[in-house]
């Protein structure tokens, strides 16, 4: 299996160089330069495995040999021994042909375990065999960081820098991230918004003399790695509900893209998939695009769901460039434009061909609180605000059919107390393992929105340690 660029300009890769580099060179992100496919029958095969047997098989073609089998299987058993209930992303119905996948019963309540807990076993295999050692820098809108510093913490083999917008995170996910003291993990509050966090890592990446010196990589979804471990969950959910025999639909919580093209990428592989419903809060950039073909830019607003706060969704470069035709010149002068003139537009056939599969819904943080109450008042469950978001958006999309609807569940509600609360009049507890949060000490550092503060503190850690070794 190789790798290119979106860009069209950086080296092809193997698995292992993508897993280490994360960006491109160019700019760009790696994609396969073509899609494993499984037929009806290999599909049937596989409704009789289990969740790590179906990773396996899912996730083998894109590594490429660069990985043993029975390593990666070892990688895969022990990323998923930490799910609670032994289930990494077990089925529940509500009715009305919707079901949600629950995707938060790994270590820190969040959708993101599901990748980083393998993402952390893949990075230190590789760099094991290697002899190496890297710097993470990463940027968070709340989940990906307590996911990726809990997946990584207390490893030789790498440092992890996590950037979070200051203030612009629940109080829950900021300890998850700050109440972790392992000397190779390092929290940064940004003044600023998770936009600005997510520019400034792309920034660090394209310093090159920066980047080589620090050997940096990703496990934001910049990072491929992340996107093809999310696939296999698609397949999961496709397979205990009719697949191949059956279409399925997907509504999915979305504000970088990268979990909804994991989904993509499954239906490329094989998986039927009826369309993709692309969830959004106010922060509507994705969902506008799907309307009207522009993307926009627009001011970050703050919500109740803010891990999808974003404007600049890092991910759709992707699907862009397979939109166009997997030009990657075409996919750079577009974003290049979209950065200088904050919009750019595609043409009416290339958003009719993306519209066949996919389709959005908004909704503001009135409509989340009523989805929440409604919710616990019709069944008694408890959901967090962007699973809300997805399944508000499910039933307005749903055909009624009788195609089976998937709401990806991506929190734990515990992880957002207050707004489950004032939905509900009952505030979720954090699991036994996570009781003591708000006793646990804290530990990071507020810097300025400026690549010369983040990239002097980055120089001064490393030197610190190296020089302490």
């Amino acid at each position: 299996m190789r790798y290119i660029s979106t860009r069209g300009r950086a080296p092809e890769l193997a698995f292992d160089d993508v897993l280490l580099c994360g960006l491109a060179r160019d700019g760009g992100l790696y994609v396969p330069a073509e899609w494993p496919r499984f037929d009806a029958a290999q599909l049937e095969a596989m409704k009789s495995l289990s969740y790590n047997e179906l990773a396996f098989e899912v996730i083998k073609p894109f590594v490429g040999g660069t990985i043993d089998d029975d390593a990666l299987k070892a990688i895969i058993a022990k990323a998923y021994s930490t799910f609670e209930g032994g289930e990494v992303a077990p089925l529940v119905s509500i009715g009305d042909d919707i079901h949600l996948m629950e995707l938060f019963h790994g270590p820190t309540l969040a959708f993101k375990d599901v990748a980083m807990q393998m993402l952390g076993g893949l990075f230190d295999h590789v760099l094991r065999a290697r002899g190496e050692h890297i710097t993470i820098v990463g940027a968070t809108s709340g989940d990906t960081g307590s996911a990726a510093i809990e997946a990584c913490r207390d490893k030789d083999t790498l440092d992890i820098f996590m950037l979070h917008p200051d203030g612009r995170v629940s109080e829950v996910q900021r300890r998850q991230m700050t109440t972790v003291l392992a000397d190779n993990v390092h929290n940064l509050a940004v003044r600023g918004t998770f936009d600005d966090c997510q520019d400034l890592v792309k920034a660090m990446f394209n310093d090159e003399p920066f980047r080589d010196r620090h050997h940096l990589s990703a496990v934001n979804s910049i990072n491929w790695a992340r996107v093809m471990v999310q696939i296999v969950y698609y397949f999961h959910a496709a397979l205990h509900l009719g697949a191949p025999e059956h279409e399925i639909s997907f509504t999915v919580p979305t504000g970088n893209f990268g979990n909804v093209f994991a989904g993509y990428a499954a239906m490329k592989m094989g998986v039927p998939v009826k369309k993709f419903v692309v969830a959004a809060n106010a922060n509507d950039i994705l969902a506008r695009f799907f309307d009207s073909g522009e993307m926009r830019m627009d001011a970050v607003v703050p919500t109740l769901s803010p891990s999808m706060d974003i404007q600049v969704s890092s991910n759709f470069e992707r699907l862009l460039f397979d939109m166009m035709g997997r030009d990657g010149a075409r996919v750079e002068s577009t974003l290049t434009t979209f950065r200088k003139e904050g919009s750019f537009r595609v043409d009416q056939s290339m958003l009719d061909a993306v519209r066949e599969k996919f389709d959005a819904a908004r909704y503001d943080d009135k409509q989340t609180t009523e989805t929440m109450r409604d919710l616990h008042a019709e069944i008694g469950m408890l959901i967090d605000p962007h699973t809300a978001v997805a399944l508000a958006a499910a039933k307005a999309k749903s055909n009624n059919d009788g195609t089976p609807m998937v709401v990806l569940a991506t929190a734990h509600p515990a992880k957002f107390p207050d707004a489950v609360e004032a939905a509900t009049g009952i505030r979720p507890a954090l699991p036994t393992h996570m009781a003591d949060l708000y006793e646990r000490e804290e530990r990071s550092s507020v810097i300025d929105n400026s690549l010369s503060a983040i990239e002097g503190m980055v120089d001064d850690a490393l030197n610190a340690e190296a020089a302490a070794s």
